[in-house]
């Protein structure tokens, strides 16, 4: 029988009456059925999310690249088997991290964008709203997807996280443009260097909190950050 850790038990059967058994047969006495012994091992069960939390913090703390299979067994408290049984290869359970990322940690940007009536109030609170979040105490400072590309040198992963801050970036620029076409910003904002500097000041702000930067230090950053904009176009209603 197969272990939590891959390894192989052998299973014991036979019991003996007046004898002893060895491998299964009885010497000495009349074999009566199977030898009482340890129970069979099973695999050691996990609460699955609790594993999931706990890998979402090792890739955050030290990125996808210098995270091995081996740091993540231990942190998740799992076997290898266990780990590929239940999220697949170490690429698939990444995969999953970033999505329980983005929902549990990283959602403010979305929140903004979508509950902010202009794009300069959106971008100013999801600034702000970086601040507390990548300096909060209780997991690692900066942002997951930001860290975990840093020196990742497999192809699939570093694409896949470029095109998650891209796509943050090009909604950005959305929402600027409709401002502008509405007059809520002047006609010509240039929509694509403000969004493309939002998403600059909030990866900056990321490896900042990950040096030390205090919530209050990056909350000036991006106070400082929002005076490039524009107040207004023609309309401002």
């Amino acid at each position: 029988m197969v272990d939590d850790d891959g390894t192989a038990r052998a299973e014991r059967h036979g019991t003996a009456t007046g004898g002893t058994v060895t491998g299964g047969t009885a010497t000495g006495g009349t074999a009566t059925g199977k030898a009482r012994g340890r129970p069979r091992g099973r695999p050691r069960s996990f609460d699955r999310e609790t594993a999931l939390e706990k890998a979402l913090l090792a890739f955050w703390e030290h990125g996808y690249e210098a995270t091995s299979v081996s740091d993540l067994t231990r942190v998740m408290d799992i076997g290898a088997p266990s780990l590929y049984a239940a999220f697949g290869d170490k690429q698939s359970l990444f995969e999953e991290v970033v999505q329980v990322y983005g929902t549990r940690y990283g959602s403010f940007t979305d929140r903004a964008l979508a509950e902010e009536p202009t794009a300069r109030g959106a971008v100013e609170r999801m600034l702000r709203e970086a601040a507390t979040a990548y300096t909060e105490p209780g997991h690692p400072h900066g942002c997951l997807v930001v860290h975990a590309a840093a020196n990742c040198s497999t192809p699939e992963v570093e694409r896949s996280l470029r095109d998650r801050r891209n796509a943050n970036i090009a909604a950005i620029e959305s929402r600027v443009r409709a401002d502008a076409a509405a007059g809520v910003l002047p006609p010509g904002t240039d929509a694509a260097a403000l969004a493309r500097h939002t998403g600059a000041m909030i990866q900056g702000m990321s490896q900042q909190a990950r040096d030390g930067a205090s919530r209050e230090e990056l909350e000036a950053v991006a106070e400082i950050a929002m005076s490039v904009w524009p107040r207004t176009g023609t309309h401002t209603g």
